[in-house]
């Protein structure tokens, strides 16, 4: 079964977000980070592997933690973008430009694999095996979302609403909250030993949001930069009515956490 990779078929390019990408989507707020660190994960020497890593936003974070990180995704220009943020933090991560299904990996190598806001895109039946074999024997896999929540927050709703008019093929809009994934195979080579999930206010300005809606799917991955720009005016005029200069965006983030074969008996419940 293989990911998205258009909406009614318009091609979902996030190269096209890098600049936008890197400047407004900042990936999910240090509380994430600190409640992974209260699990064990992301601690100082692990090898962590981020599989559709975009800008290396979880990258950087780990390895500013002093994990040992590699990184993967299949857009160019956003390992090319990842490996420049890197280079400022002075920061060294192994950083490659290929799809996660056909990334080559030692056995038992990894102490955690993540995977944040990309897992719809890949090929489960290929990458689910492969993470499992990637795994050490008591790695996990951290499989984690951060998004905006439109059917609690009224900015976000008017939002998505301008979002639609612009692209009625993007198929995103009206997320309400749910935090189980609904991933086919998963559990075929992994088994689920917890889960968290949580409610935060992002603080952002106009500029900041309109950058952050920018570099979305529903806009920057798919609109030409025509229709981009012609959404983005429209935006900013939305905001000028809806919004103050700064505003805070309700999101949840939740992560989920799988290991490789069977349960034990034994194991550390990371449930919360």
């Amino acid at each position: 079964m293989y990911g998205i990779n258009s909406d009614d078929q318009r091609p979902i390019d996030w190269g096209k977000t890098s600049a936008d990408y890197a400047r407004h989507r900042s990936g999910p707020p240090q509380s994430y980070y600190s409640r992974l660190r209260a699990l064990g994960i992301g601690s100082p020497n692990q090898r962590v592997l981020d599989l559709g890593t975009g800008t290396g936003v979880l990258a950087r974070q780990f390895a500013v933690q002093g994990c040992e990180v590699s990184a993967c995704d299949i857009a160019a220009d956003q390992i090319g973008m990842a490996k420049t943020l890197a280079d400022k933090q002075n920061l060294d991560i192994d950083f490659t430009v290929q799809a996660a299904e056909q990334c080559e990996f030692p056995a038992q190598h990894f102490d955690v694999i993540t995977a944040n806001q990309c897992f719809l895109y890949f090929d489960i039946t290929t990458i689910t095996p492969l993470i499992a074999k990637w795994l050490k024997p008591d790695g996990v896999l951290v499989i984690s979302h951060f998004s905006w929540l439109p059917r609690l927050d009224a900015i976000a709703k008017a939002t998505e609403a301008s979002i639609r008019q612009y692209n009625p093929a993007w198929s995103a809009h009206g997320y309400a909250g749910e935090t189980a994934p609904h991933y086919p195979g998963l559990e075929a080579a992994l088994h689920y030993c917890g889960y968290f999930y949580y409610d935060e206010n992002i603080t952002f300005s106009r500029a900041d949001w309109r950058g952050r809606i920018r570099a979305s799917r529903g806009i920057g991955a798919s609109l030409s930069d025509d229709e981009v720009a012609a959404f983005d005016n429209a935006h900013g005029q939305l905001l000028q009515r809806v919004a103050g200069e700064e505003f805070a965006i309700l999101h949840r983030i939740d992560a989920h956490l799988l290991r490789a074969g069977q349960p034990d008996k034994t194991e550390r419940s990371y449930r919360q």
